[in-house]
């Protein structure tokens, strides 16, 4: 069957083509062939990297456009494909990553008759994507795809969903498109910009939070450079550590799981937080107990791309509706007339003191395992994670030296990391990619390894096995010490697993060992797997199982 031009697949290919997108993570499925046909005649353009679950397909997409700025693009087919994908939009929504998921659906004609893999998608993912649509009418395919593209890129960035009826792909798709979707970006105004200047002329104790997505490189640069020049103290969001150089003289450290108390201690004391791009949820501000209503009132800045976002939870002394890059440019001009120093000296000394590793009973000591990560590979590596205790460690010891160096996603999901890995290097193959799974998190979508030795997508994982489900395992040993149910894990040989699927594998039982086997995985010229064998006993940095349980039977 040769397709003509003209069709609703052909449209909205090109309408990909048109605003650069130059990869699609997809599981094939016939409800989008006609998607799919249309992409073979654009190879050149475009790379479709063909994954072994929608999943690891949803979270490669999450990552790319998390790494660049760009929607990432994923194509999965109807019912299960979608629900699958769904773990990624989740993640795309509560990280604010621009990212489109096309979903083949059944035809116009058999809606509502309960046909085979027939979703509302509208409904399903209503609440999970910023907005979540259906092609109803082919000739306005372009329409439809240039609004997704618009739509996952402006304001407060996040996912789109787009139905494909099977029986309209076929059908007239209307003009073609003309132009790449150009995001409508906000500014600060300058009155604005004002009140900061003198809030901050008369603060003791500021302190700047910076996270969120849409970052330029000169932006971050920006506002490095000009809160360093003030000693102005800086903390990044839960899971933003790469947003500046962790060494830079006023960085204070990061808020999420496992902060510094020292950190945390610190934002109770300010008298002002310039908080830009950060929603403030629920890791960052300790459950939301970090902060308080009150006081927020009379010292909180709050600079969101989301007006939504701004007095969701913490009313504000003021706020502005604007773009992370642009407001961060803007404020890097602003001259407070006084400097803090000091404060910027202690603060990163605290921050020093709290990543440098600590010792540990066992025979693999994850955070000098992380350090010699830092010491080894060069400062723009990509370190990637899913979720799991083993990531403690990853975050308090890794010092990131340049952005776009951290992929891990702050909606908690297990199995990100890997997939998240492979969206990154196929995204940027110059670049050295690491993930750090836990055995637990790794195994969720782990089978894409057969993806990264099919396209020679070399990316090195670091799987921490400790034969425990770790997070689950902590809070069950400190709410019912003793009475362990469903936390084990009983492992395969991951060296074996590896070298099954043709990729290189090694395997550490002592701290020692580890730089031989890193330097082994990244000369291996292939995807590679380093299996670190762990204590679950060392459950988190400066937490025991043996602690744990005397603390809550107390």
């Amino acid at each position: 069957m040769t397709q003509a031009p003209g069709t609703a697949a052909r449209r909205l290919v090109e309408t990909l083509v048109v605003n650069g997108v130059d990869r699609v993570f997809c599981v094939p499925g016939e409800s989008y062939l006609a998607v799919l046909d249309a992409l073979a005649d654009v190879e050149e353009r475009i790379q479709v990297i063909a994954c072994r679950n929608e999943a690891g397909a949803a979270n490669m997409a999450e990552a790319y456009g998390k790494l660049t700025g760009k929607p990432g693009v994923c194509m999965v087919t109807r019912g299960p494909g979608a629900t699958h994908a769904s773990i990624g939009v989740h993640t795309a929504h509560q990280d604010s990553t621009p990212m489109i998921l096309f979903v083949g659906q059944i035809a116009l004609t058999d809606r509502g008759r309960g046909a085979f893999q027939e979703v509302d998608y509208r409904e399903v993912f209503g609440g999970l994507a910023k907005w979540a649509t259906e092609i109803e009418s082919p000739e306005r395919t372009v329409e439809i795809v240039e609004r997704a593209f618009a739509t996952a890129l402006q304001g407060r960035m996040g996912p789109v969903v787009v139905a494909l009826p099977e029986n309209i792909l076929h059908d007239d798709g209307g003009p073609a498109p003309v132009r790449a979707v150009t995001p409508a970006r906000s500014a600060l105004d300058p009155a604005f910009v004002e009140q900061v200047r003198a809030r901050l002329a008369a603060a003791e104790r500021p302190l700047l939070v910076l996270g969120g997505s849409g970052w330029t490189e000169a932006a971050t640069t920006a506002i490095a450079d000009w809160s360093a020049r003030l000693g102005l103290p800086v903390a990044l969001s839960f899971r933003r550590k790469d947003l500046i150089d962790n060494l830079a003289p006023n960085y204070a450290g990061d808020l999420g799981l496992g902060s510094n108390p020292k950190l945390l201690q610190r934002v109770r004391d300010a008298d002002l937080i310039l908080c830009i791009g950060a929603r403030l949820g629920e890791n960052p501000t300790q459950g939301y107990t970090l902060l308080d209503r009150a006081r927020t009132a009379q010292t909180l800045i709050h600079i969101h791309p989301g007006p939504e976002e701004l007095g969701r939870v913490w009313p504000t002394l003021a706020s502005a509706a604007a773009d992370n890059s642009l407001a961060a440019i803007a404020l890097s001009a602003v001259e407070p007339g006084r400097t803090w120093a000091d404060q910027a000296a202690a603060a990163h000394a605290d921050y020093i003191a709290f990543s440098t590793p600590i010792a540990v009973e066992s025979a693999v000591n994850m955070s000098e395992v992380i350090a010699h990560l830092g010491e080894t590979l060069p400062a723009d590596a990509i370190l990637t994670n899913g979720a799991g205790n083993f990531a403690a460690w990853l975050h308090r010891f890794h010092r990131h030296r340049a952005r776009g160096t951290q992929l891990a996603p702050t909606s908690g999901a297990m199995g990100y990391g890997y997939p998240a890995a492979i969206g990154a290097k196929s995204a940027q193959p110059g670049r050295e990619v690491v993930c750090i799974a836990g055995d637990g998190d790794y195994l969720m979508t782990g089978q894409e390894i057969a993806t990264a030795v099919q396209y020679g997508i070399n990316v090195i994982v670091v799987v921490v096995d400790n034969g425990a489900y770790g997070t689950i395992r902590m809070h069950q040993e400190g709410h019912y010490p003793g009475r362990v149910i469903a936390t084990d894990l009983k492992n395969p040989d991951f060296v074996k697993y590896a070298e099954a699927f043709g990729a290189f594998g090694v395997r550490v039982e002592r701290t020692g060992d580890f730089p031989a086997a890193l330097a082994a995985a990244r000369a291996a010229g292939r995807p590679a797997l380093i299996h670190v064998i762990t204590d679950a006993e060392n459950i988190a940095p400066g937490r025991t199982i043996t602690g744990l349980r005397a603390a809550a039977r107390d």
